[in-house]
C-alpha cells in the first residue's frame, strides 16, 4: 500500500547511480592527467640531464628521448612562428572549453572519464606550447626498424580518452524521446 503523500510524486528514474556526478569525475580525471603530464615533463626537463644525454634506453623496445613538437599529433602542421604557436595554443584551449561543455551533458562514467582525459591532455600540451613554444615529447616505442612516434602523457591520455568515449557508446542505452522527464500522473 502506498502512502497518500507519495501518490502525488512523479516516478522518475535517475539516469545514473545515486551520488554520481559525471562533471566531478571528468574534472578530477582532467586535473590528474594535467598534473601527471606536467610533473613528468618538468622532472625530465629540469630534474635530469636528458636534454644532453638522450636517448635513454629503458627497455629493449622503449626509450626516453627529447623531441620538441612544433605541430600537432604525429608532428603534423609544424608551426615555427609566433602566430602559429599561439594559434595552436588557442585551438587546444578552445577544444578543452568545448569538451568542458560536453562534459556537463555526460551521464556515464566512461564518457566522463574519457572527456576528462582529453581535457587534461589538451591543457597539458597547451601549457607546454605557451611556455616553451613547442610540446615536449619523450616516450618512444620501437621494435627493430619499426618506430612509433614520440609522445608524452598528455598525448596518451587524449588517445585513451577518445577510446573511452567510443567504448562508452557500446554501454549507453538509448532513451526513448521524452524519457528525460517522466510524465506526471493525472
Amino acid at each position: 500500500m502506498q502512502r497518500p503523500d507519495m501518490a502525488e510524486m512523479p516516478e522518475t528514474t535517475p539516469p545514473t547511480a545515486p551520488g554520481f556526478r559525471p562533471v566531478a569525475l571528468g574534472l578530477w580525471v582532467a586535473a590528474a592527467i594535467f598534473v601527471f603530464d606536467q610533473a613528468s615533463k618538468l622532472w625530465l626537463i629540469y630534474g635530469t640531464d636528458i636534454r644532453l644525454t638522450y636517448p635513454w634506453p629503458v627497455l629493449p623496445w622503449f626509450d626516453l628521448t627529447v623531441v620538441w613538437n612544433y605541430g600537432i599529433s604525429y608532428g603534423l602542421f609544424q608551426q615555427h612562428s609566433d602566430i602559429g604557436r599561439w594559434a595552436l595554443t588557442a585551438f587546444k584551449l578552445g577544444a578543452a572549453i568545448f569538451l568542458a561543455f560536453w562534459l556537463r551533458k555526460s551521464t556515464g562514467r566512461l564518457e566522463a572519464a574519457g572527456i576528462g582525459m582529453i581535457i587534461g591532455g589538451a591543457l597539458g600540451n597547451a601549457l607546454d606550447r605557451a611556455l616553451h613554444g613547442a610540446v615536449f615529447d619523450f616516450a618512444h616505442f620501437h621494435i627493430g626498424d619499426f618506430s612509433w612516434y614520440v609522445f608524452n602523457i598528455a598525448d596518451a591520455a587524449i588517445v585513451a580518452g577518445v577510446g573511452l568515449m567510443l567504448l562508452s557508446q557500446f554501454f549507453t542505452r538509448p532513451q526513448p524521446p521524452g524519457a528525460a522527464s517522466a510524465p506526471e500522473k493525472p
